[in-house]
């Protein structure tokens, strides 16, 4: 029993030596592999050649490309533990992304609701069977496609101002121990949930959800398992072939939409995943008097609304 434990716990070492040298490896080629990609930038974004398209659709959702990304995020936040100046810009960059690309969409939600009276309109008044919209190349579907398409709304909605509700606070929680602990052991579970909980989370969407929605765009169609020299083969045949069926005979055709809003879901839960870590470091790092700092709020008791400028920020970090 002892030597089946003790030759367990071997392979379990070795196996985790292996790991821990395979992730260090690839960090040191993502050094390679951010500057081969940007010295050769039509290799992957000529798509009138069929190869740089697979190469795209490879790259985008491989180990490589992870661990490029990450490695520039690791640097920035090494760069603003020596020079703080330079994560907080960091988290007023990201956290300015997301509260813009929030606010933006959040006019969804009135196009959702104009468009649902439009189509009650047009039903129960008028009794067409179809809407048509547009001025010049008018734009006529039936009446159960503009029904179908109000989802697309609602998802812009969830998908596009995930981050934003983030960083207004808005997100339900349910604190069993959060509430109850001191500042500092707070700053360190919103380390913890963003490094364990959020990146792992929108990285497996991301890999996931970026070729399910190459798989509705092109044939042949891509998969997660086809190494870099299978798709340049299948290059050969490839084209075109963007989604177009819908759920109902004249329901709404584009749910190829959903696929990318799913594939910039997960890239916009990452990019806030390191603000998030950073803000809750820095947080950590200048106590009490740095908290909600520099954080642009729609509706706070104790924030006078304005948005803080390069120079507020940079003097006050």
């Amino acid at each position: 029993m002892d030597s089946d434990q003790t030759v367990g716990l071997g392979t379990a070492l070795v196996g985790l030596f292996d790991g821990l040298l395979w992730a260090l490896n690839s960090f040191a080629m993502a050094f390679y592999n951010i500057g081969f990609a940007l010295m050769h930038p039509m290799m992957w974004l000529d798509w009138s050649d069929k190869k740089a398209i697979m190469r795209f659709v490879y790259y985008g959702g491989s180990t490589e490309f992870f661990f490029a990304v990450t490695l520039v995020f690791i640097i920035l936040f090494i760069l603003g533990v020596v020079r703080p100046k330079v994560m907080w810009s960091s988290v007023v960059l990201f956290e300015g992304i997301a509260n813009f690309v929030g606010r933006l969409f959040a006019w969804a939600g009135l196009l959702m609701v104009l468009q649902q009276v439009l189509i009650v309109i047009m039903q129960r008044i008028f009794t067409r069977p179809d809407i048509v919209l547009g001025l010049g190349v008018p734009l006529s579907f039936d009446i159960s496609w503009y029904a179908e398409e109000l989802k697309l709304y609602n998802a812009l909605v969830i998908t596009m101002g995930v981050t934003y509700t983030f960083v207004q606070g808005g997100h339900v929680r349910v604190d069993l121990i959060y509430a109850g602990v001191s500042y500092r052991a707070k700053r360190v579970i919103d380390m913890f949930g963003s490094v364990f909980f959020m990146m792992p989370m929108s990285v497996l969407i991301w890999m996931y959800g970026w070729f399910f929605l190459w798989r509705h765009l092109i044939v042949p169609k891509p998969s997660a398992s086809d190494t870099i020299e299978r798709l340049l083969a299948k290059s050969r045949a490839l084209r075109w072939n963007v989604e177009t069926i819908g759920f109902s005979p004249n329901g709404f055709t584009a749910y190829f939409l959903f696929k990318i809003l799913l594939v910039a879901f997960a890239g916009l839960v990452f990019l806030h995943a390191w603000a998030f870590l950073m803000r809750s470091f820095l947080e950590y790092r200048e106590g009490e008097e740095s908290e909600n700092k520099f954080k642009d709020l729609d509706m706070n008791d104790n924030y006078d609304g304005a948005a803080p400028t390069i120079k507020e920020y940079g003097e006050s970090a």
